[in-house]
């Protein structure tokens, strides 16, 4: 699409000298490249379609709106194959066509991947749980696919209101989805920590963001990197402050400590389904937001984002891990409970490598260590959460940690592909991802002279082992009596969308396993 604007030519008298005026033309064009931004756009375009769609629906046919969300999330994932021959850039600016507010570049392919497959394995849990809770459809499908919409916009975002823009866009729905359960207290409850938490972070945020546009000049994040590496010094103040509430605000959407309150309590709260989205692509939303103010338009401030990304990184892990490690395995909800601390815990992990790259000679490369890890993170997470769904606990939020025990004697698939799932997250072999993916982001850390961090890291990672391989154990070990004297079977309900999701994750792991290198190449590379 084209879009141009000419002035209108005026002719005046002619002058005593016989000079006759000139007639003023100016053209503004501005190019939008199609192909670049077809993946967002494909799934906006759907969560339009479902919501008037649901209008038409008859209620006997509403699965079929969750169908027509996983068809479009899968349609999306085929229009990134057409990006991968080279970087695209649109919405440009006419004078100075370098300088884009869009770039489907490498980096921004590789989480769009992982932000649209989340998404899809998401819908797929969703399918059976949207019909079994009686959730409103329509709004449902809307929602997530809206949310899926900005979560893949974040990352080709390259100025900082399309940035803030994408963020709320992937924000907004989400505290729709987790609140959807209607007449729920802890649905209810989870959505208002959820919503504050987010609106204080929004809010911190943009005051971050004036600052550094006050001082740098600009809102595009080249052009911004350039003006705070020049701005007076007069300004150094304002640009740090602006730096540091700009890390504020994306410490909250990460889930870094001390920001992490509002996370078991919305993971509980919230359909099973919403909460693996969340700790999947809601993280993936956050560190890829944070890679490019930090690696893009604050390099200049290294010195400030470098320490306090890394002491944010010791901080969470340690915090995540810790808390998960108290969890009673009897206690109510303690299934979603020890998973919403791993995901802390995960996301420790996962800030060390943008912390090395403040102090990295090719920042660029740094961070692609985050992107493997993600990736590992995210078809392992998303796998324990799909088995955490097929068990039928009471009221549908995955009950107790003990509920599992025994689930090898009657669903041995399930449990082995937990125990999989479980031990990645751990990282130890067989998972062989899950361990390479660990040493990666060590790997990281050491390089950047971060000793420090990697032995806290390395720590956290022993201390993880123990609630990993309990819940582990526990898959293996007899079943509780029942009544009649016989071993309990574990209820579970593994519907065809539910058998797919777990077998898709399982499958992607193993390959993942077997070949390691599918991801972890990317920690080599520069992608920005």
């Amino acid at each position: 699409m084209t879009y141009a604007h000419a002035a209108a030519p005026s002719s005046g008298g002619t002058g005593a000298g016989g000079r006759a005026d000139t007639v003023l033309a100016e053209s503004v064009v501005q190019s939008v490249d199609w192909l670049a931004v077809a993946p967002p756009t494909i799934v906006a375009v759907a969560a339009v379609a479902l919501l008037v769609a649901d209008l038409f629906v008859p209620e006997r046919a509403k699965h079929l709106l969750g169908w027509g969300a996983v068809a479009a999330l899968a349609v999306s994932l085929l229009a990134l194959l057409p990006l991968l021959d080279g970087d695209r850039s649109t919405f440009c600016l006419t004078g100075d066509p370098g300088v884009c507010s869009y770039t489907a570049d490498r980096f921004a392919l590789v989480v769009q991947l992982l932000v649209l497959a989340g998404a899809l394995l998401a819908a797929l849990l969703s399918v059976h749980d949207v019909r079994a809770t009686k959730l409103p459809a329509g709004e449902f499908w809307f929602l997530l696919l809206a949310s899926a919409a900005g979560a893949a916009l974040l990352p080709a975002a390259r100025d900082l209101a399309t940035l803030v823009i994408a963020l709320e866009v992937a924000s907004l729905p989400a505290f729709a989805l987790v609140g959807l359960r209607r007449g729920d207290r802890l649905s209810s409850e989870a959505a208002l920590k959820f919503f504050l938490s987010s609106v204080t972070a929004t809010a911190v945020m943009l005051l971050g963001i004036s600052f550094v546009y006050a001082a740098g000049g600009s809102l595009h994040l080249a052009r911004l990197a350039d003006g705070l590496a020049t701005a007076p010094e007069r300004l150094e103040t304002l640009a740090a402050a602006g730096v540091v509430l700009t890390l504020v605000g994306f410490a909250f959407k990460t889930a870094a400590v001390p920001f992490h309150f509002w996370v078991p309590d919305t993971y509980v709260g919230a359909p099973i389904p919403v909460a693996a989205y969340l700790s999947v692509v809601g993280k993936a939303v956050g560190f890829s937001g944070l890679i490019l103010v930090t690696v893009l338009a604050f390099p200049a401030y290294d010195e400030v984002w470098g320490p306090a990304i890394a002491v944010l990184a010791a901080l969470t892990m340690t915090v995540g891990n810790v808390a998960a490690l108290r969890q009673r395995v009897d206690a109510p909800h303690s299934a979603v409970r020890l998973l919403a601390w791993s995901s802390v815990a995960q996301a420790g992990y996962l800030l060390v490598p943008i912390a090395a790259a403040a102090y990295a000679d090719e920042p660029e490369r740094a961070v692609g260590s985050t992107l493997s890890y993600a990736l590992m993170y995210g078809v392992v997470n998303l796998g324990a959460f799909a088995v955490v769904a097929a068990v039928a606990a009471k009221g549908g939020r995955g009950g107790r940690i003990t509920d599992y025990r025994g689930l090898a004697a009657t669903r041995l698939p399930v449990a082995l592909a937990l125990a999989f799932f479980l031990i990645n997250l751990a990282g130890l072999p067989p998972g062989i991802i899950g361990l390479f993916a660990k040493v990666t982001v060590l790997g990281a850390a050491v390089d950047a002279g971060l000793g420090w961090l990697a032995v806290i890291m390395a720590a956290n990672v022993v201390v993880g082992l123990y609630y990993y391989l309990q819940w582990t154990a526990l898959l293996f070990r007899p079943a509780p009596a029942a009544p009649d004297g016989g071993p309990a079977p574990v209820r579970t309900a593994l519907t065809a969308p539910l058998r797919g999701a777990i077998g898709l994750t399982a499958a992607l792991g193993v390959a993942l396993s077997g070949a390691p290198q599918l991801v972890l190449r990317f920690a080599g590379e520069a992608l920005l």
